[in-house]
């Protein structure tokens, strides 16, 4: 027998310590080749750890929370080698979800998936998009499982196994505790691998199972705050520490929106279906020139305001991992369905935890909502170091008085949504703020102007 002492690699430029978030062994266990050890988090990513040997767990670094240096010691492996050794991974560790991003305000997931969802989406919605309850929207969870993941190697849909499927024995062994049918899992690799199996788990739970939920009462448990949710607390309090928030509400009509989108969409052919969102995210962008001072980032050290010439639209999303904010870059010169097709992309990416961290990091304005959980009015948390957050409202019906040409009145109805929008007071006055709010309303409401040069 020998000791195998499993050195923790380097797992970013720049990074001298990463924090374990997660063990997944304990001492005595065995442990196969290729099983998962830990997840490591860096200020870039969170990391899966996996034992390049099998063995026994004889020595573990520490615990969740803790973090230890590059190059040190994370586990000790008796195997069954005659001479002792000691490495680090050969080759980079996948990364599971990149975590450099500021979080923003909370915005929920929906039922399958949906990422960062906006007005009255349904449950369906793709990530941070608007849409009308009553029109099904393309929701990245949704798409997973038609253009994601192929399924597993040596797996054809309808025609079962052409050849065995590649996985190591830890991965099998707990697909077989899970009860998972290895045919039935996707994977973007030639093996079926732990991450997999829990995007799989993942999956299933968005299509509507849920494990028994016992209505008695419960003992008190503390949750320690690691990993990516003390990121977030930090982040947060970080932003509500150093700026000093305001927030202004206008309400806005979408009637004429969400006509011509439903126009749009019925001459789109073979181009993705069109959320609120795309068109949203174009009228700031037409908007947004006009007003520099909300497309900027603050270094409050340095006392420097950089105003964008570019507009990097951060998208609010939750995942099961926390709360993250994939960037659309250059959204100033994308049409609306160039739009569509990479927020549906970076919502995947974010929730299937493949996000690379320069897709979560460089956003120069966030937008935000709660979605199908509304509300009259919500007040966001700037997403440090930027200077602004738009947070759009659910969307309702309800009548309207308009002049009936006669000199009178008419009630008719209308679709309207409030628009929140948090500033840094240092930066933007609160003048400059609902000036930039009004010009947004009059593109939502004269939605044309959306395509006029």
């Amino acid at each position: 027998m020998a000791r195998f002492s499993f050195r923790l690699p380097d797992i970013g430029e720049g990074i001298s310590e990463a924090e374990i978030v997660a063990w997944h062994v304990a001492i005595g266990d065995r442990v196969e080749e290729d099983g998962r050890i830990a997840d490591m988090m860096t200020d870039k990513a969170t990391v899966e750890m996996e034992s390049p040997v099998a063995g026994i767990v004889i020595e573990l670094a520490g615990e969740p929370g803790d973090s230890i240096p590059i190059g040190s010691t994370l586990v000790v492996i008796e195997t069954e080698a005659e001479t002792e050794s000691d490495t680090v991974v050969a080759e980079n560790p996948g990364v599971e979800v990149a975590t450099d991003a500021t979080p923003a305000c909370l915005t929920p997931p929906e039922a399958d998936g949906a990422a960062s969802t906006l007005p009255d989406s349904t449950p369906a919605e793709a990530g941070a998009q608007l849409g009308d309850a009553r029109e099904e929207s393309a929701a990245p969870a949704t798409k997973t499982n038609d253009a994601g993941p192929r399924p597993s190697p040596g797996y054809e849909e309808g025609q079962g196994h052409k050849h065995p499927i590649l996985a190591s024995p830890a991965v099998r062994a707990r697909a077989r505790d899970l009860g998972i049918d290895l045919s039935q899992v996707r994977t973007e690799s030639d093996r079926v691998r732990h991450s997999d199996l829990d995007a799989h788990l993942r999956y299933g739970q968005a299509q509507g199972y849920h494990a028994p939920n016992a209505s008695r009462a419960r003992d008190d448990q503390p949750v320690k705050v690691i990993g990516m949710r003390r990121r977030i607390a930090d982040n947060m309090a970080a932003s509500k520490r150093h700026i000093p928030h305001f927030t202004y509400v206008e309400e806005v009509e979408v009637t004429a929106l969400e006509a011509m989108r439903a126009d749009l969409n019925a001459n789109r052919g073979d181009r993705p279906k069109l959320t609120l969102l795309p068109l949203f995210i174009a009228a700031l962008c037409r908007t947004l020139p006009d007003f520099p001072m909300l497309n900027a980032r603050y270094d409050d050290e340095a006392g420097v305001v950089t105003r964008h010439g570019r507009v990097h639209m951060g998208m609010a999303t939750q995942t099961d991992a926390g709360l993250m904010v994939p960037v659309l870059r250059d959204a100033q010169d994308k049409n609306v369905w160039q739009l569509a097709a990479e927020i549906t992309r970076l919502a995947e990416a974010a929730r299937t935890g493949k996000a690379r961290s320069e897709e979560l990091s460089g956003g120069t304005i966030t937008v935000t909502s709660l979605g199908p959980l509304g509300g009259v009015a919500t007040t966001p948390v700037i997403n440090r170091p930027e200077v602004a957050i738009v947070g759009p409202n659910r969307i309702v019906e309800r009548p309207v008085f308009v002049d009936d040409g006669r000199g009178g009145d008419m009630i008719r109805r209308a679709k309207l949504m409030n628009v929140s929008i948090s500033c840094d007071h240092r930066v933007v006055d609160g003048w400059d703020a609902a000036s930039f709010v009004q010009a947004l309303k009059k593109l939502l409401e004269t939605p044309v102007l959306l395509f006029a040069d």
